[in-house]
């Protein structure tokens, strides 16, 4: 039996959490990682977990203009890229209406510009190879929306748009386009990692105050194992057909299909006034 295939990641995000857990994994795989970090102390870091195949790379994903030549660099230094793991990003607590527009440019820059950016800067080399695997990490908040995150929603309902429509364009060039969409995990993102609008309009108690405190009280304790992730995603890069779209964890996959047949109760609910708009004959 052959050796599985080594391949050379670049994942975003990865000084904790998820991105973390992805690249340890691919490292233990035998793969290379390339990870991005912002800070340089954590790129030390991340270099230790392996002496040959940890390439950290400081970069912020929101400074757009130095994606395509770190990128250029890296593939220069290390040969191309074979998967784009665009997982770096963040969430936005916040009742609408509390919420400012700089929120919402924020957290689209981080969890929908840069990933955009990070793929225009490896297509260039996956179209030339006629292969690649780009996996966008979104969450079953691409899907299923909960109060008080409506800015964290959008950005991953953008991103999975983004993903599918990206993935019929690339069908034909051999490059692969899955958005991968995890339910809870036990990382920070529900604690340091999440960035909270303070409360001012009494109106939203009712709706924000239990959610919050609930938000809160299970972070750390959370259903998802980050390594049990990261061997999926393993999975899912060796998968000769991979899917369009991974929901992980039993959480995501129950919100999904309960979202799916309220859908389509009213989808027939409203069936005729929806087919009431065409030209008479």
């Amino acid at each position: 039996m052959s050796a599985p295939l080594s391949r050379t990641f670049l994942i975003t995000g990865v000084s904790s959490g998820l991105g973390r857990a992805f690249a340890q994994g691919a490292l233990e795989a035998g793969h290379r990682v390339i990870g991005t970090v912002r800070r340089p102390q954590d790129a030390g870091a991340f270099a230790a977990l392996h002496p040959e195949h940890a390439h950290p790379l400081l970069l912020d994903v929101t400074d757009f203009n130095a994606i395509p030549e770190a990128v250029a660099r890296i593939e220069q230094q290390l040969g191309g890229i074979d998967v784009l793991v665009n997982n770096a990003g963040y969430g936005h607590e916040g009742v609408l209406e509390e919420s400012s527009l700089d929120d919402l440019q924020r957290q689209f820059a981080a969890n929908v510009y840069g990933p955009v950016a990070m793929i225009q800067a490896v297509l260039p080399g996956m179209r030339a190879r006629r292969k690649g695997h780009i996996v966008n990490v979104t969450s079953m908040g691409g899907f299923i929306t909960m109060p008080g995150i409506a800015f964290y929603c959008g950005s991953k309902f953008a991103l999975e748009g983004i993903s599918e429509s990206l993935g019929k364009e690339l069908a034909g060039l051999g490059i692969h386009v899955t958005a991968l969409a995890p339910g809870q995990f036990r990382t920070d993102w529900a604690g340091r990692s999440m960035d909270r609008t303070p409360r001012s309009i009494g109106d939203y108690d009712a709706v924000m105050d239990p959610i919050r405190a609930a938000r809160q009280a299970k972070s750390g304790n959370q259903p998802g194992d980050p390594a049990r992730a990261a061997q999926a995603l393993l999975a899912l890069v060796a998968a000769e057909h991979p899917p369009t779209r991974l929901f992980l964890g039993e959480d995501a996959l129950g919100l999904v299909e309960a979202k799916l047949a309220s859908m389509k109760a009213e989808l027939t609910r409203w069936d005729s006034l929806s087919r009431s708009t065409a030209f008479e004959a």
